[in-house]
């Protein structure tokens, strides 16, 4: 028996099942964005004296074919004045000493007030779908109290969603000529980030909204699209406090708070402990999704790699995955007074 399958019903079919997240978390998980709350937040860009550049892989479920693959890069920087390139406490770094010690919350000073650029390249594939995207960002750093910064940041750019359909398989179904035929479909987007982020040496607290602008998802090349499919906000609330446990050890509890109507809200608690600033290790709860293993080390002044393991709890996944890996490559470039450690980001 032959079977011909409409070709939008079979679009959305697939794309439903191969690639469900995309109906509700639209943008990829980062088990590491403490490393980096750039990506979720474009006010911080230009946060820190020098040029900021993150390079991250991430492979969700291992075990199960065509499961989502997410690289992203950033960099950002400060616009220089003259008077904000200078030296800060944690410039020197006695040895043995922390340089996110005690003395960094004594001595930190706010910066000037400055602007700050921003560059985001991701791409994200899960089977015939692929995300590739591209931001540009403005953000503004002002001083609102003695040692309390505010910036707020917004990130302009475009996102291309492209379907493969050459990847769709249906086995032995016969499939109407026009799925055989449709090649790579490619929609374009416009895609508009927003955020505000307030800091000091303790503590911070942000909140951001990418994809601000919803979007209708639609193929219509040769008369097939996704019906009733758009791309819908995403909204971030997260903050922080940095504690000293001893003069060498430092802890930052962080929570993570995230709403994208219809679904419910979605919670992350994260931990991180630092020793000297040198090594860090770290735990992350996703609320009824899963929890995330991480551990990083500073190389110099200038590189440091981290490293997460992601288990989801979903226990029907955990038959078929074997957990989810995340590396991040960070780099300071132009770190021209030699920081040991961010002042504001930890």
């Amino acid at each position: 028996m032959s079977w011909r399958i409409p070709y939008r019903l079979l679009i959305f079919c697939c794309c439903m099942l191969a690639v469900s997240h995309l109906s509700a978390q639209q943008r990829p998980y980062y088990a590491q964005y403490i490393l980096n709350n750039y990506i979720i937040n474009p006010a911080l860009a230009g946060i820190e004296n020098y040029t900021d550049i993150k390079l991250s892989h991430r492979r969700q479920w291992t075990g199960i074919a065509d499961a989502p693959v997410t690289t992203y890069l950033t960099m950002h920087a400060p616009l220089k004045k003259d008077d904000y390139g200078r030296e800060t406490v944690n410039t020197f770094y006695p040895y043995g000493e922390n340089p996110l010690g005690r003395a960094n919350w004594r001595d930190y000073n706010n910066n000037e007030p400055h602007h700050g650029v921003g560059l985001t390249f991701l791409n994200d594939v899960t089977g015939p779908l692929s995300r590739i995207a591209l931001q540009g960002t403005y953000a503004y750093h002002m001083s609102v109290a003695p040692g309390l910064m505010l910036s707020g940041g917004v990130s302009v750019g475009f996102t291309q969603l492209r379907l493969d359909a050459t990847k769709l398989n249906f086995g032995d179904i016969n499939l109407d000529p026009a799925v055989s035929n449709s090649g790579v479909l490619n929609r374009m987007r416009p895609d508009i980030s927003a955020g505000f982020w307030l800091y000091s040496s303790r503590f911070f607290a942000g909140l951001s909204v990418q994809q601000l602008v919803p979007q209708q998802v639609a193929f219509s090349d040769n008369n097939v699209y996704l019906d009733n499919s758009r791309l819908l906000p995403h909204t971030f609330l997260s903050f922080g406090y940095r504690f000293n446990i001893t003069d060498e050890v430092t802890m930052l509890p962080s929570a993570q708070i995230r709403y994208i109507s219809p679904l419910p809200i979605g919670v992350d608690l994260n931990v991180k402990f630092r020793y000297l600033d040198q090594l860090w290790v770290g735990a992350s709860y996703r609320h009824k999704e899963g929890g995330a293993a991480m551990a990083g080390i500073k190389l110099n002044t200038s590189w440091h790699l981290g490293y997460a393991y992601e288990m989801a709890t979903n226990s029907t996944l955990n038959t078929f995955a074997r957990g989810s890996h995340e590396i991040t490559i960070g780099f300071l470039l132009g770190n021209k007074v030699l920081d040991w450690t961010p002042r504001n980001v930890w």
